[in-house]
């Protein structure tokens, strides 16, 4: 059983709304659940159930229309805007299907750039972001690619690149949206093994949006979205952090 003070993060009537004509569209209709600190949850669903929606909430990337979101017991959607900054480079690293890589800048550019574009006094010197950059890409095997631009680099090498990021600020909270969806089977899986093996050797607590069941099994609670809500069974299960 969950308990709520075990919880890294939760979620308590969580409703997202879009205005559509005449009518509210309700993406997320008052989700309630948590996660553990160390947990990997993947979550599943078909297109236009919520996935994406929830990930953008947990990290503070859009603002739901109503409930709230904690991370370690304070409510991120209180907080002050530059704390919320400070919390998306900080405590989140995010992974998705399209990696968002800068063309113009190399892999280790790519990666150092959370480091670089802190606020006025908490950037980290070049130098020391590149070193801890250069670990990163050694990390996810791509030590010798560094120096190449993002368009020179397969579709599997750009998501391992967009790991190194996420993973770069040292954060407590990794975010995946379909983080294998645009990749072919074997690179996939390749891709799914190195989020299992960062995910122990970084300490992380992972939501992991996915549609491939077989990396969904890997991970150690699958909740489905339907209609804006998790199905009966995992809602009864997340009811029970308390």
């Amino acid at each position: 059983m969950l308990l709520l003070r075990d919880a890294i993060i939760r979620a308590e009537n969580l409703t997202k709304k879009y205005r559509s004509g005449d009518t509210d569209l309700v993406v997320l209709n008052r989700i309630e659940f948590a996660v553990a600190r160390g947990e990997r949850v993947a979550v599943t669903g078909a297109s236009g159930s919520g996935k994406s929606t929830l990930l953008h909430l947990l990290g503070a990337l859009d603002r739901p229309s109503s409930g709230q979101i904690y991370f370690e017991g304070s409510d991120i959607f209180a907080w002050k805007e530059e704390e919320m900054a400070r919390f998306r480079n900080r405590e989140v690293g995010y992974v998705w299907q399209q990696q968002a890589l800068l063309p113009e800048f190399t892999a280790l550019e790519n990666v150092m750039m959370p480091l670089l574009v802190r606020g006025p006094g908490q950037g980290m010197d070049r130098s020391s972001a590149e070193r801890q950059a250069r670990v990163l890409l050694d990390e996810v095997g791509l030590a010798a690619r560094g120096s190449h631009r993002a368009g020179e680099l397969s579709g599997g090498e750009q998501q391992r690149v967009a790991l190194a990021r996420a993973l770069v600020t040292r954060p407590k909270l990794l975010l995946a949206d379909e983080p294998t969806g645009n990749l072919d089977h074997a690179t996939g899986e390749a891709v799914a093994a190195l989020l299992g093996q960062v995910h122990r050797t970084h300490g992380l607590t992972s939501v992991i949006v996915t549609h491939n069941l077989e990396f969904a099994k890997s991970c150690d609670r699958v909740l489905q979205l339907e209609r804006g809500d998790f199905s009966p069974r995992e809602a009864e299960s997340s009811s029970r952090a308390s």
